[in-house]
């Protein structure tokens, strides 16, 4: 189906076709005329299939059709559970929006909150935020919210998973109850079910692929190694395969810092990108990645949604996730918009019981090879797997109910991210709780 198939405006018409795109994807086409006609929505779909677009454009034409209720506010808000996801959303309400009169402005943690401040206070008609930062505005009664026509929750089940439940109930208490609500989440979960319960006034529903299913585009590969030889692998598949963008992760900042200084030694040109990362030089790597100034990215789950990287070819798992929905959205940064993509996961003894729990979800196996020269050792006993810079073990692991990552938790037990600017007026444990 055509874009020009599905009631848009001229004015967007024009910016999709700038953008040069002209046939709709599943989840857009479904979207689409759902949210023109004012339905509350409750979408699944895999990432990379275009959902970003599924609601920004008729979100902007409900806003081209419809006149503010006031000076300076707000009138559509999009949250998102990570800084990167929030760029890649500004950035499609920016190009979709071009040829129309609205103001949108991105807010996350990690940069000064001052110009965020500046840019608010001359009104703006959108804003893609974070909730850390969101509800630091709120605080500071630097935004208005009693305007918001919509309300769009994108990646809601991650938000869970990271524990912004209870900062997205704030948001909720401080917006009008008279507003469209949209929920999008790549997975969903009994939680998911239970917000969408609470959130959504009689839902429109919405799923283009089965439910927690990886795109069919991407092939799956495990290569059984012994720990220790993990990265040595790694460097053999690089080079042998002469591999120029490889995005690898990891479970712990610690080592993604480490992985990528061992491959910069192998002669394999990597950078890495982790929440201890400041914002300037998540978007520097980022950036050199894209531009093929570096080989290998290695990346925490931080990276797992929002990195739009067009044409991504490699996606390796140097570990597997401690939550097997986070498998999904890792290797979904391959095989996007209806391309191939390759998915290699490098799995020890220990990581036996993770990797069945991903082909439970999946319900299908993966298929295994082991390379010559590369065979585990039998005798290698399996080790507890310590628990880093994911979340626990399972999802009611959470710590105080908050469902803060460990590494988060062990600076003064709160906190998504230590690097966040200070608040006014709240201890260290509080500011860093607003990073995200």
């Amino acid at each position: 189906m055509l874009f020009s198939e599905l009631g848009l405006s001229a004015e967007l018409l024009r910016a999709i076709d700038k953008q040069g795109y002209q046939e709709a994807t599943p989840i857009q086409q479904q979207a689409i005329p759902l949210i023109l006609e004012g339905h509350d929505l409750l979408a699944g779909a895999q990432t990379g299939t275009g959902k970003t677009a599924g609601f920004t454009l008729p979100l902007l034409q409900r806003l081209q059709n419809s006149a503010p209720q006031g000076n300076k506010c707000v009138r559509a808000l999009i949250l998102v559970p990570t800084r990167e996801l929030a760029a890649q959303v500004a950035e499609s309400v920016d190009n979709y929006g071009r040829y129309l009169p609205f103001t949108s402005s991105v807010i996350f943690g990690g940069v000064s909150i001052n110009p965020q401040i500046t840019k608010l206070r001359r009104g703006v008609d959108i804003v893609i935020a974070t909730p850390g930062r969101l509800l630091d505005h709120m605080e500071r009664c630097t935004i208005r919210l009693d305007g918001v026509e919509t309300l769009v929750l994108d990646e809601a089940d991650r938000m869970l998973d990271m524990g912004f439940i209870r900062d997205i109930r704030k948001v909720l208490n401080a917006i009008p109850k008279d507003r469209q609500n949209l929920l999008f989440s790549a997975t969903f979960s009994k939680d998911i079910k239970q917000l969408a319960n609470e959130l959504l006034n009689a839902p429109m529903e919405i799923q283009v692929a089965r439910q927690n299913t990886t795109l069919e585009q991407i092939s799956q590969v495990v290569y059984p190694v012994d720990r220790s030889r993990k990265r040595e692998l790694l460097s053999h598949m690089i080079g042998e395969g002469n591999w120029q963008q490889v995005l690898v992760f990891t479970r712990t900042k610690h080592l993604a810092n480490r992985l990528s200084q061992q491959l910069e030694r192998d002669g394999i040109t990597s950078a890495a990108i982790h929440g201890n990362k400041s914002q300037g030089a998540r978007t520097r790597a980022l950036a050199d990645f894209k531009k093929g100034g570096v080989r290998v990215l290695v990346a925490t789950d931080i990276a797992a949604r929002g990195l739009d990287i067009e044409q991504l070819p490699h996606v390796v798992n140097f570990e597997l996730p401690n939550v097997a929905e986070d498998y999904i959205h890792r290797i979904g940064r391959t095989g996007r918009a209806g391309l191939e993509g390759e998915a290699i996961s490098l799995v020890c003894v220990d990581e036996k019981k993770l990797l069945a729990d991903i082909e439970k979800l999946q319900r299908c196996s993966i298929e295994k090879i082991i390379l010559p020269g590369y065979e585990p050792d039998e005798s290698i006993k399996a080790e507890p797997i310590k628990n880093g810079g994911n979340r626990n073990s399972g999802r009611n692991s959470r710590p105080n109910n908050r469902g803060r990552n460990n590494s988060s938790q062990s600076r003064n037990g709160r906190g998504r991210n230590a690097s966040a600017p200070a608040g006014r007026g709240r201890g260290q444990g509080q500011r860093s709780r607003r990073a995200a």
